[in-house]
């Protein structure tokens, strides 16, 4: 049995690093475009389609992508409609998928663990296949940030000034968008939908309070992130914890520590002159 302990730990371990490197690219453009609350609407609604494409046997990665998409074009037409503001739109898209994705579990004589492990995942299970699609979604996205990061920083800083230079900004604020909805469903096995936000925002934003240079900002949060997993997924290991919710907190303690510390300095920066 060690060899099998071996082999699920080594699948593990690679897929905490995959998704760190995946929510620190992704996490810096929803923290700088101030897209947390639509990504936590993002992981929620994607939780039906998961479980709805688990219960009819199709592949989760494409039911949770399409619950994604026609959620966020449910979000863009209610904030359109009668005056809707588009947080108090999203909010209903929320609870509402959330909602329907608790319902959709219940019809299985109760909470199975393999239903509910998508709400917090489940990283020391994950397959093969899993893998491979995580794998794909990093090249995918950071091949898009490669290519198009600069273009999306510039829409991002200065959405009238890109849209005056002619850059399709609707088109590119889509693609971002796409992006957030594809790492959230490929964190479902490690992190689960739930628990997917904190590693996705909390990395970046703690490397934010560090830098605000774009490039070392990307850095810091892909370690953040890669690091945050890796404790996480140590700490799950070693006190036999859940591994979802110990990664989650592991990020959340990063942010925490990083924004006592970067306050700690500007403290200290103040104070010089005035002790001089």
């Amino acid at each position: 049995m060690s060899w099998l302990l071996e082999d699920t730990l080594r699948r593990a371990i690679v897929e905490a690093v995959a998704v760190g490197v995946l929510t620190g690219l992704v996490g810096v453009h929803v923290v700088l475009r101030r897209l947390s609350f639509f990504t936590m609407s993002m992981s929620h609604a994607t939780f039906p389609g998961v479980v709805a494409a688990s219960l009819l046997g199709v592949n989760i990665y494409l039911g949770g992508v399409l619950a994604g998409l026609l959620a966020a074009a449910a979000v863009a037409g209610l904030s359109r409609a009668r005056g809707q503001e588009a947080t108090a739109a999203t909010g209903v898209i929320l609870s509402a998928g959330f909602a329907l994705g608790v319902g959709l579990v219940a019809t299985q004589n109760g909470f199975s663990r393999d239903l509910s492990s998508f709400l917090v995942g489940s990283i020391l299970t994950v397959s093969t296949r899993d893998l491979i699609a995580t794998m794909a979604v990093l090249a995918l996205v950071a091949t898009a940030l490669l290519l198009g990061g600069r273009r999306l920083a510039y829409v991002g800083f200065d959405p009238a000034g890109a849209r005056a230079a002619g850059h399709p900004t609707w088109l590119i604020d889509l693609g971002l968008l796409v992006l957030v909805e594809l790492v959230v469903v490929a964190v479902v096995p490690a992190v689960g939908t739930i628990l997917a936000l904190a590693l996705i925002v909390a990395p970046a934003a703690a490397a934010r309070a560090w830098t605000d240079r774009l490039a070392p900002m990307t850095a810091l949060a892909v370690a953040f992130g890669v690091g945050s997993a890796a404790a996480g997924l140590w700490l799950s290991w070693y006190a036999e914890v859940a591994a979802g919710g110990s990664i989650s907190l592991a990020a959340t303690g990063v942010l925490l520590v990083s924004l006592a510390a970067t306050s700690l300095r500007d403290r200290l920066r103040a104070a010089r002159p005035a002790a001089a």
